[in-house]
């Protein structure tokens, strides 16, 4: 793949610029329908595309056909919904001078939106974010990671050359000079990946006095109280922390159980563990229930981080090593604190750390004590109980009695707290409005000659205008009169 300088990704931006106002033209009805067109060409494609997934991921095929998934939902979802998020919105005038005019709100996207995503995901990941833009009427310009840039760059084609849409979505290949070309060209940047580049991003975005959304990095608690459905719980957990490898901003990290359950909760998450079946099974089989990691330098941090609980009194109940080809065995690490790196830095891989607490204040203490605020995981039977206690979790969602369902309701924000980043993708109409200005228009219903405030000054109508200000604003009758108090 190309690695594009500045030179190269300002001139693909000023094509998709050129092309932005016949798209934006073409309404949420019209520019729906290209993406459905594009709908049909991955179903189509589907299973070259997963394998190309595969191939660049080391993913196992349940997890990559995840991917297809989100793009099947996310089109269909905004597109079905694309004209009303996109309406012009009425608003009731506050005050009787204002009673005369009509009040309404409209939106017109940003030109350009700039989109970099990371390697976790090659198609799903792009795909949570470029239908809102795209449906919003706004040209793309993306940059998948320099890792695993194949497959979003043939599903682009796709959109290019198979399907006959309009040029408004490009694709910018390249390192990290890619990256920062494509800030300094957007109006408005959505960003996924790690803390510190998403810091860089917002301070550049500031400097430009451009809009960012980032979701950035996670730690995310899964709280097991003690009248939970242990198995379910555990369940959940293994899930949660294993899907995709560990390699999730939203999975499962770190477990806080009540000491009541917290031996049979984890002889179950142990016994489920060890049976997973892990490995890159053949396209279609459905084989392997994980597959290894996508980068060696990520399975380095797997390790120095069991490396660092062991050495500091933690125990290994499985797993605990790599293997070959980018992997590392899913493992289960009890008898953790936040003293160590695998409680308090973010994994991203196949580990599960359990601690035993107290209580559930406890658990919640613990839970809230990171940097981090992405997703979270309650588990118990009361409901009560987990409305309370879900409102004390600093967290940007949680999954009552699940793992990981939250980030993919489309109808409500999914957003971090915290070090995980600034404003949310989905959120229903959000999902489409972050990438628009909203515009205000006040219409006169009443076409006067002139009015009560414009000039020349006249004492005696300035005198009745305040009067009257008095009459209608104050609360009390002494006021509304201009009586003096005592």
């Amino acid at each position: 793949m190309p690695d594009l300088g500045s030179d190269d990704i300002a001139a693909i931006c000023a094509d998709l610029r050129r092309a932005q106002p016949e798209w934006e033209a073409l309404g949420p009805r019209g520019r729906s329908a290209h993406l459905l067109r594009w709908l049909d060409w991955l179903l189509d494609n589907e299973r070259r595309l997963l394998t190309l997934v595969q191939q660049e991921t080391g993913k196992s095929w349940a997890d990559a056909s995840l991917e297809m998934s989100v793009a099947v939902d996310v089109i269909n979802y905004f597109t079905a919904n694309a004209e009303r998020f996109l309406a012009d919105r009425k608003v009731k005038p506050a005050g009787v001078a204002n009673a005369v005019r009509k009040l309404r709100v409209q939106v017109r996207p940003h030109q350009l939106v700039g989109l970099i995503t990371p390697w976790n995901g090659p198609l799903g990941g792009p795909m949570m974010d470029v239908v809102g833009a795209l449906v919003a009427g706004a040209a793309v310009v993306s940059k998948p990671s320099e890792v695993t840039p194949l497959t979003w760059s043939e599903v682009v084609r796709g959109w290019r050359d198979e399907i006959g849409a309009p040029p408004v979505l490009a694709v910018a290949t390249g390192g990290r000079e890619a990256g920062a070309a494509v800030v300094d060209e957007v109006d408005m940047v959505m960003f996924t990946g790690s803390v510190r580049t998403g810091r860089s991003i917002a301070v550049r975005c500031a400097e430009r006095l451009i809009p960012c959304s980032l979701e950035l990095g996670g730690k995310d608690a899964l709280i097991v109280l003690a009248d939970a459905d242990i198995e379910r719980a555990a369940k959940a957990a293994v899930w949660g922390g294993m899907t995709n490898s560990g390699q999730a901003c939203v999975g499962v990290e770190r477990v806080y159980v009540e000491a009541p359950v917290y031996d049979e909760f984890v002889a179950r998450v142990t016994e489920k563990v060890k049976a997973l079946r892990q490995g890159m099974d053949a396209p279609g089989s459905f084989a392997s229930d994980i597959g290894v990691m996508v980068t060696p330098s990520q399975v380095d941090i797997v390790a120095e981080h069991v490396a660092d609980a062991v050495a500091k009194g933690a125990r290994v109940l499985t797993g605990g090593e790599r293997i070959p080809g980018n992997g590392f065995a899913p493992t289960v690490l009890v008898d953790v604190d936040h003293s160590m790196r695998c409680m308090r830095e973010e994994t991203f891989g196949p580990t599960l750390a359990i601690m035993r607490v107290a209580d559930g204040d406890e658990a919640v203490r613990l839970a809230n004590d990171s940097e981090y605020g992405l997703s979270s995981s309650l588990w118990t039977r009361d409901r009560r109980k987990a409305d309370r206690i879900s409102r004390r979790i600093e967290a940007g969602s949680v999954s009552i009695n699940n793992a990981l369902v939250a980030t993919f309701q489309l109808p409500i924000p999914m957003g971090g707290w915290k070090n995980s980043g600034l404003g949310t993708r989905f959120g229903g109409p959000q999902g489409v409005l972050k990438y628009c200005r909203q515009q205000s228009v006040v219409e006169e219903r009443l076409s006067l000659k002139s009015e009560p405030l414009w000039y020349p000054v006249v004492p005696a109508r300035s005198r009745l205008i305040a009067r009257a200000v008095r009459l209608l604003g104050a609360h009390d009758w002494r006021r509304r009169l201009g009586r003096r108090g005592r």
